[in-house]
């Protein structure tokens, strides 16, 4: 995080603050300003958290992930049998 998004991250809680602050004038200290006040601190103290935090730089990708190619040919169906097929009506066994 840049030390502007830092500065924009700051101010915003600072708003915050005051929004919650003219809640508590208007409404007292009803549960909801409370839970209000309580996340806006949280905010402030994560956000100072981060702030001592030395984000590493990020790296490209030096090599795509690999891929895993899937035949289009049928599976086996004997990896099934016995299988519930969900959806399907539910395990029915051993019906003739």
């Amino acid at each position: 995080m840049s030390s502007t998004e830092m500065s924009e991250l700051r101010r915003t809680i600072g708003r915050l603050r005051q929004c919650v602050g003219a809640l508590r004038a208007r409404y007292g200290e009803a549960p909801a300003v409370r839970r209000l006040a309580n996340d806006v601190e949280r905010l402030d103290i994560d956000a100072g958290d981060l702030a001592q935090q030395q984000m590493p730089a990020q790296s490209k990708p030096s090599d795509p992930p690999d891929v895993v190619k899937i035949p289009d040919t049928p599976y086996d169906p004997s990896l099934w049998e016995g299988a519930d097929d969900e959806g399907v009506g539910g395990y029915h066994r051993d019906q003739r």
